[in-house]
């Protein structure tokens, strides 16, 4: 079975009416012999397959990657049954049994073929959304698992869900540690500045990054921005710095087509964070930029030459455009006025810098065998969680309130004040995450840690919510 991304460049010559109503970059399953009905009106599998994928976007998984993924999961399942002659729309028991054999072959089967616990819950998950899917419009009479209801707290209301018993249980949110507590974060934005824990200089360091890194580190653990998105942004689109420091964070607006999901969204960052960002910009980034051409190679397209740029857009090659609709491959092609890449992290060379992941993680090493063997290895995503519990902390102990509330009666940030005074403290971190619900955003945090942080939060969960929260960790056990 063949997965192909789809295009339609040169549809013309199809002999077709029109241009087919498929998105490209959609993935498509083709059987190997290319047919599509084994008879006149009797579709394969894959048609139905492929009539899943086309649908996501518009079913609530807009990203590529987790069409990526669904493609995927689809292909290895409908092989591995075409090998055993089941078919996947067909007799109830066969796919059930058959699905005790998939479990077989991916927990305990050879080590090429063999799936960790949270790749096979994935894989779970997508085909039983397909399978809803095709019972909903009746083209399966049968699905291959069986489930169990429960409950679990929906935007504060306890609402009935069924978990799928083909997951495995994983360790619960609470044994697994995925933020840095704040002296580890503080420890790390030293390491990535080339200093100890003391704040001098580290003898061994030998980057020669260490504002940049420093600086976006701290952008991150304050914003809580994926790698995406911090990534692919301009120093265009930064939020100017306040005529003078404040305590109530200042709003970060980010452009959808940088975001997961191209879903727009407000985040925001601390004054300090963000004066770090400006001082990075102004002296170690413009030298890094200053006698440099940055030309992109000509696999990502010919270069987009900026003119007049500001806050909201810019002419690029002499058209005017809009910084939120520009996706990360055509930043990558964007050219400042100056030459250099309008990117915010340039690497010595001028060129826009896009390898953070390897930044972070060498530096967590460096911080493990030099200072703290604690100290965990810190991928991007790390930085997100962080700064989620972090953030929840200041706001369930009243912290951001009362600095919104000597703000409003300042006269300053009023709208910020209100949002701040009137919200529900999971709410505001859910918008700022950008999720879509509050679930995801609770499994972002623990609120067993919350207690045990020093201080008694001022806004306590009640007895249903604890209650859905417990029903909640134990669905995603």
């Amino acid at each position: 079975m063949q997965l192909i991304g789809f295009s339609a460049t040169g549809w013309e010559s199809w002999d077709v009416a029109r241009q087919p109503l498929i998105r490209d970059r959609m993935p498509v399953l083709i059987d190997d012999d290319l047919r599509l009905e084994d008879a006149p009106g009797v579709p394969r599998p894959t048609v139905f397959v492929n009539r899943w994928l086309r649908e996501l976007p518009l079913n609530g998984a807009p990203a590529t990657r987790t069409w990526q993924n669904s493609a995927n999961c689809l292909r290895d399942w409908l092989t591995f049954l075409q090998v055993r002659g089941v078919s996947p729309l067909g007799d109830g028991r066969d796919l059930r049994a058959a699905l005790g054999m998939y479990a077989e072959y991916r927990l305990a089967g050879e080590l090429k073929d063999r799936w960790d616990p949270t790749t096979w819950n994935l894989n779970m998950g997508i085909l039983s959304g397909f399978y809803s899917w095709a019972r909903e419009e009746g083209i399966a009479s049968a699905v291959p698992f069986s489930y169990r209801t429960g409950r679990r707290m929906a935007e504060g209301v306890l609402v009935e869900v069924e978990r799928n018993l083909a997951k495995l249980r994983t360790p619960r949110p609470h044994t697994t540690i995925k933020y840095l507590e704040r002296d580890f974060a503080e420890l790390f934005v030293r390491g990535l500045e080339g200093l100890g824990p003391d704040g001098e200089p580290d003898p061994r360091y030998r980057g020669r990054e260490g504002a940049r890194n420093a600086a976006m580190g701290r952008l991150v653990l304050s914003s809580g921005l994926r790698r995406q998105e911090f990534t692919h942004l301009t120093i265009y689109e930064v939020p100017p710095l306040p005529s003078r420091p404040r305590t109530l964070p200042v709003l970060f607006p980010l452009s959808h087509a940088i975001t997961k999901g191209q879903k727009a969204r407000t985040s925001w960052l601390s004054y300090e964070a963000l004066a770090g960002v400006h001082q990075y910009i102004e002296l170690d980034r413009a030298a890094s930029a200053e006698g440099f051409t940055w030309r992109p190679p000509s696999k990502l397209g010919e270069p987009l030459v900026v003119e007049e740029p500001n806050w909201e857009g810019a002419f690029l090659n002499g058209e005017r455009r809009s910084w939120r609709k520009l996706r990360p491959a055509e930043r990558l092609r964007l050219v400042a006025p100056d030459g250099s890449s309008p990117l915010l992290g340039l690497q010595s060379s001028g060129k826009p810098f896009v390898d953070w992941a390897t930044v972070f993680r060498r530096t967590s090493a460096r911080m493990r065998e030099r200072f703290e063997p604690r100290f965990p290895t810190v991928a991007p995503h790390r930085l997100r969680h962080s700064m989620a519990m972090a953030t929840l902390e200041w706001l369930v102990t009243g912290y951001y309130q009362r600095a919104a509330a000597l703000s409003a009666d300042t006269g300053d940030d009023a709208a910020m004040a209100l949002y701040l005074t009137r919200n529900d403290p999971m709410l505001i971190l859910r918008d700022l995450l950008g999720h879509q619900s509050v679930l995801s955003t609770e499994l972002y945090i623990n609120p067993r840690e919350l207690h045990q942080a020093g201080e008694k939060p001022q806004v306590a969960w009640s007895p249903q919510e604890t209650e859905g929260l417990c029903s909640l960790y134990e669905l995603a056990a």
